[in-house]
């Protein structure tokens, strides 16, 4: 399969999800190799074309920043270790809820809890014991970043990766712009903006160019040394990026590094297709970014949508994993 094939599934998945814009960029062995942007901003009349200055909402793929400062965190011994109880951090949270829920199942989706519309958190099953992709984890550990260092994720990262990487684009914005991309939720009805009230990291209001977004993946990829320096220690990536989850009695439970999904024995209920090899990892949101990092292959492919909710129904993992094994195939 060659790159245009690649380009070419990106370009028809937009059209069956009816994104009015994507993105691609893959970097191989540390060059460009790929960058193709279609479609425009909006679904409205008149919308900008979509250029390698265009920011995309990239939601839940916000979570793979977080991870990385709570890896800094661990790195730092601020968080003693990831089996740490989490009652020992978040005294503000009922003892017997959190029970035996440790920082590990907290940072993979194995915690349990859930949080109702008026904000009572009540527990779905026992920490360890299962999977969830739910919300209040990541409220959670935002708080508790901001709590260890006295500064919000966005601002921990903005001095120690953003500024030192050069990614000037990356930011939780607060007020519109015209390079930000517009966000469809309804087909027939005209594209919104999703930005916040804060830039703390506690909304989902993260954006970013596709080529940026491609730098955050070769970052990890680079094990932190990129520009000639160790921006970011190589432990502090390998936290991160390693499998961290507990074991699981169900084989096809995703596993999870710190927020991201890490390839290991390939599961069905992963994103991450079984051709795509061993250590490989990835992270994605509802508005369609993806970004895959495949060390085996040194390589990195970040794809950028504009539509809530993955195409596919709820048969969506099935196109996510064909996606990345389009990918694994293609480089192998």
């Amino acid at each position: 399969m060659a790159l245009k094939d690649i380009i070419s599934y990106v370009e028809e998945i937009m059209a069956l999800n009816h994104s009015s814009a994507s993105a691609l960029v893959v970097i191989k062995d540390n060059k460009i190799v790929v960058e193709h942007y279609g479609g425009y901003h909006s679904n409205s009349v008149g919308s900008k074309p979509i250029t390698e200055s265009s920011k995309f909402n990239v939601a839940s793929a916000r979570k793979s920043y977080l991870g990385l400062a709570v890896a800094f965190a661990l790195y730092e011994k601020k968080i003693k270790s990831l089996d740490d109880y989490a009652v020992n951090y978040f005294d503000y949270y009922d003892k017997e809820l959190l029970a035996n829920t440790t920082i590990r199942h907290l940072v993979t989706h194995s915690h349990g809890l859930h949080q109702k519309e008026d904000g009572t958190v009540y527990r779905e099953f026992d920490a360890g014991k299962g999977w969830a992709y739910r919300g209040i984890n990541i409220i959670m550990m935002t708080e508790l970043i901001k709590k260890l260092y006295g500064v919000s994720f966005p601002e921990l990262l903005r001095e120690r990766v953003f500024l030192p990487l050069g990614l000037c684009e990356t930011a939780w914005y607060t007020n519109p712009n015209d390079e930000l991309v517009k966000v469809i939720e309804n087909p027939d009805e005209d594209a919104d903006l999703l930005i916040g009230t804060t830039n703390n990291g506690s909304e989902p209001n993260l954006h970013t160019t596709a080529r940026e977004f491609a730098l955050w993946g070769n970052l990890h990829l680079n094990e932190g040394y990129m520009k000639g320096k160790q921006i970011v220690p190589k432990e502090v990536i390998q936290l991160a990026t390693k499998v961290q989850s507990p074991k699981y009695e169900d084989k096809n439970t995703p596993r999870n590094g710190l927020f991201w999904y890490v390839q290991d024995t390939p599961a069905l209920k992963s994103e991450i297709g079984e051709r795509v090899p061993k250590g490989s990892y990835q992270i994605l949101g509802i508005t369609g970014p993806t970004l895959l990092v495949i060390p085996q292959h040194n390589l990195v492919v970040a794809k950028m949508y504009n539509k809530q909710y993955n195409y596919g129904g709820d048969n969506y993992l099935y196109y996510l994993r064909e996606f990345s094994n389009i990918v694994a195939v293609t480089f192998n």
